[in-house]
């Protein structure tokens, strides 16, 4: 396995290519918008450049990572000589499937098929084949680059071929896979998005303030981050959408998204990426300033 394709230049596209370039493999980096590759491109220059910075690779390796990614907008030439296809795509079921049944359409007969989803059911997605067996999850955390997990989803379908090889290729990227069947949510975010979804509640219903939840939880569980900043990092539309998936998976209460969460994405304060969340960012991306709002 030497050609990866990566479809989706965003924020774990991009690092989702990064990372197999810099570990030798070939890759072809995807997105209908050519500017949101040029974005990419950038982007991978400046995290290689930070790397170097510190020690972490050489000048050597940030040239020679960059030299094994090549973008295209066209999606056909990108995943015909694919050995595995890695979709990163929005998180909507509907575009999925779109994507998938192209695939289907475009790939070789052996090229094993993966989406980075965080919550859709990988069964589902698989209907979109006519060998749903190929099909597998494969969750890389954010930033791609440095996380080492890597949430392995076994559909309903998927063969143990290629869990076997996904297994063996996230290690040889330096990544520690853990296999998970697909339920909502899988395992990280049924775990986390509900300790979010309880520090938001908290927060609704006056407990204590933005920074006081999110301080317990640092000094307290030797959390790297609040909740309430890690929600902001991740996206609050993001969360509110696992949440829904859960909701609707599980149809149990507990799994009801905080109606703070609600209004917050409804009024477009998303976090750090709209600027306004359960902190203010508009003069700094740390989470040193709270929302008017919540002060």
């Amino acid at each position: 396995m030497q050609n990866i394709t990566v479809i989706g230049a965003g924020t774990m596209g991009n690092g989702i290519a990064h990372t197999f370039a810099q570990h030798g493999y070939k890759v072809f980096l995807n997105d209908i918008s050519g500017s949101a590759l040029d974005k990419a491109i950038t982007t991978i220059e400046t995290n290689l450049d930070r790397l170097v910075a510190k020690e972490k690779i050489t000048p050597e390796i940030k040239a020679s990572t960059l030299e094994n990614i090549v973008t295209t907008v066209d999606l056909e030439q990108a995943v015909q000589s694919a050995d595995l296809v890695v979709e990163a795509a929005t998180e909507n079921l509907d575009l999925k499937l779109k994507i998938f049944k192209s695939l289907d359409d475009y790939c070789k007969d052996t090229t094993i098929l993966a989406t980075n989803t965080s919550s859709i059911s990988i069964t589902k997605i698989a209907t979109a084949l006519s060998s749903p067996d190929r099909l597998i999850g494969m969750h890389f955390m954010n930033p791609v680059p440095i996380m080492p997990l890597v949430e392995v989803i076994k559909g309903y379908n998927t063969s143990e071929s290629v869990l076997k090889q996904i297994m063996a290729l996230c290690q040889s990227i330096t990544k520690i896979p853990v296999e998970v069947n697909d339920y909502p949510g899988f395992i990280a975010n049924r775990i986390l998005m509900p300790m979010i979804n309880e520090a938001v509640e908290s927060l609704f219903q006056g407990v204590a303030g933005v920074k006081e939840i999110d301080g317990v939880m640092k000094l307290g569980m030797a959390h790297p981050m609040g909740p309430l900043q890690l929600a902001d990092f991740i996206g609050l539309d993001v969360c509110l959408f696992i949440m829904n998936v859960l909701y609707d998976g599980f149809k149990n209460p507990k799994y009801a998204p905080c109606p703070l969460l609600v209004n917050m994405v409804t009024a477009g304060k998303l976090g750090v990426k709209s600027g306004e969340g359960f902190y203010n960012y508009s003069t700094t991306k740390k989470a040193e300033h709270v929302a008017k709002q919540f002060s």
